[in-house]
């Protein structure tokens, strides 16, 4: 592995790592965004803050990175599909750079799983 491809691994998985802390941290707070069919409101949050901790520890540390980075990129996709697009439906149109956001973020994630033994 080369110096870009580490760099390119650590700059990919550091955001995952603080985007599952602010989950954490800030469960209360985004238990609003949970959509209205799951029960269970603010363990969602958790749940996937915990999901995204994981996976940015995996790619760091090298360990099951295939399964990680695919298993984040369905995370992201899921996100998309009932967070994010449904809000652009609905008429919030700053919800468009999420949607892209996490397409995108979710093309690198199976990208790397793709390049992972």
């Amino acid at each position: 592995m080369n110096n870009l491809d580490k760099i390119g691994k650590i700059v990919f998985a550091l955001p995952f790592g603080v985007f599952g802390l602010m989950h954490l941290m800030m469960g209360d707070q985004m238990a609003g965004m949970v959509p209205s069919f799951l029960p269970g409101g603010v363990l969602w949050i958790y749940l996937s803050g915990l999901c995204l901790l994981a996976a940015c520890i995996s790619i760091l540390i090298g360990k099951m990175t295939k399964m990680a980075s695919m298993l984040l990129g369905l995370l992201l996709l899921i996100f998309v599909l009932t967070i994010h697009l449904p809000a652009v439906m609905g008429g919030d149109q700053m919800a468009m750079s999420s949607v892209l956001k996490d397409l995108s973020l979710a093309g690198a994630a199976f990208y790397v799983s793709g390049k992972s033994a």
